[in-house]
């Protein structure tokens, strides 16, 4: 029996995902030593940390809330945050990375944040609406009228299906382990260069 012919945009997407899963490690590697050297050579301004809360905390507020409606892997999620986006976790995770470059004033750790974001979010999404499209029928008709990361101001749905924000799934996925790395990185902002100054001479 012949095998039908290989199609070459899933055999980029596949080989895009593996290159992602590869420079996954390194690239959170690289954004941690921009990081922490974007500490030692200047103190963050207080105004920009206070401004970067702007991105962080909605961007925390929408992880938290996505998490409690969606049900992974068991239906296609069209509720609370869903019915506004298709990927409302991936949209409030780049609200905490802008809020942290903001916050360090630093476009390398901006450039390298975007790059990852580009790199290994976009084979992620690309992978799971494959899925999602073989899974649910109603995949299709969904993406017509919820786009991809932008939100839509009003609700992308016809018949409104039934959902309501479950504290169960929240405590599942864990997603308040977001909320406990963000308040980390704000101390780390507000006291590990003072830390470091008591050992070591810093740039002023």
């Amino acid at each position: 029996m012949t095998q039908p012919p290989a199609d070459p945009q899933i055999d980029f997407i596949v080989r895009w995902q593996h290159i992602a899963r590869r420079i996954r490690v390194p690239l959170g590697f690289i954004t941690a030593v921009l990081y922490l050297f974007e500490l030692w050579r200047r103190a963050p301004l207080n105004a920009a940390i206070a401004a970067s809360l702007l991105l962080v905390l909605p961007g925390l507020w929408l992880r938290a809330y996505a998490s409690g409606y969606v049900k992974k892997n068991r239906e296609l999620t069209q509720t609370g945050p869903y019915a506004h986006t298709r990927n409302p976790l991936y949209l409030g995770s780049m609200l905490i990375a802008a809020g942290f470059a903001v916050a360090l004033l630093s476009w390398p750790v901006a450039l390298v944040m975007a790059i990852g974001f580009g790199v290994i979010y976009v084979p992620v999404i690309v992978s799971e609406e494959r899925f999602l499209r073989a899974t649910f029928p109603g995949f299709d008709a969904y993406c017509r009228r919820v786009p991809r990361l932008i939100p839509r101001l009003t609700p992308g749905m016809t018949e409104v299906p039934s959902g309501h924000f479950s504290m169960e799934l929240f405590l599942k996925h864990r997603e308040y382990n977001a909320s406990i790395g963000a308040v980390m990185l704000y101390l780390s902002l507000l006291f590990l260069r003072p830390a470091l100054g008591l050992l070591v001479n810093l740039p002023q």
